[in-house]
């Protein structure tokens, strides 16, 4: 019996404080109401918020492409090359060679300019069947070169250049000629002149060509650039041919 009192007499209080705050609640939102309705006008309309926990919408908005002019005072290029020749004077086959070549550009204006070059390229060469157990010795010229670059037709996707390039090439013939027991001699040099090679010497180059320019950006191109080379390693200037690929970067700006 006494719980039975104790319980209703808790479910009584409960029901009591429930009612009180229902009645405080609506005390509470009738004057706002109240003032709203006899306010004569209707508030602007508010622009919608974002629901917390949502991010707000941004305009996204693309850059636009910027337009290529060749008003650059300064272009380098960096790329493989790959070049043939011959290491001998009367060797009958031609040697293939690849390395690295780069170039920079200083564009007085935008048809021309000043150019240097500088390749560096290995390879392996055919010799004289001989019996000093010499075979496909290695080779590698270094040439620096300096002259002229202009450029021809150019839009915004394509640019065409020609250069003239004079300079000197070292070139090393001896490398792998130590040979075997049989060899003539324990001296390299010696031995590649045996086999038919030249000496180690430093003689007169040219680059005669061109450049295929495919822009990327107003910054960088990948660039083709095919040769024609002119030596004098031997008694007599010889042509061969050379082309590289890579990378233009061109910056600062030409007033």
């Amino acid at each position: 019996m006494r719980h039975e009192v104790t319980r209703r007499a808790l479910a009584g209080m409960t029901a009591l404080i429930a009612t009180t705050l229902l009645s405080a609640t609506m005390a509470a939102q009738t004057p706002a109401s109240t003032s709203g309705q006899t306010s004569g006008s209707a508030a602007p309309a508010q622009p919608s918020q974002p629901q917390p926990g949502t991010a707000p919408k941004r305009n996204i908005q693309f850059a636009r492409r910027i337009p290529v002019t060749y008003d650059n005072r300064w272009e380098v290029y960096g790329g493989l090359n790959f070049m043939n020749g011959q290491a001998g004077q009367n060797l009958p086959k031609r040697y293939n060679m690849g390395g690295l070549e780069g170039q920079a550009t200083y564009w007085l204006t935008d048809r021309i300019g000043p150019a240097v070059d500088l390749r560096v390229d290995y390879g392996t060469t055919p010799v004289f069947p001989n019996t000093f157990q010499i075979n496909r010795p290695v080779v590698r010229q270094i040439i620096g070169m300096g002259g002229v670059q202009y450029r021809g037709w150019k839009n915004q996707r394509f640019a065409i250049q020609y250069h003239g390039l004079v300079g000197v090439g070292a070139g090393k013939f001896d490398g792998g000629t130590l040979g075997g027991i049989n060899a003539p001699s324990h001296n390299a040099a010696a031995n590649a002149v045996a086999v038919g090679l030249y000496s180690n010497r430093v003689k007169p180059v040219g680059a005669f060509g061109g450049s295929l320019d495919i822009n990327g950006s107003y910054r960088w191109a990948i660039r083709l650039q095919p040769d024609l080379i002119v030596e004098h390693y031997g008694t007599e200037y010889r042509q061969f041919f050379s082309i590289s690929g890579g990378l233009v970067w061109r910056f600062g700006h030409r007033q």
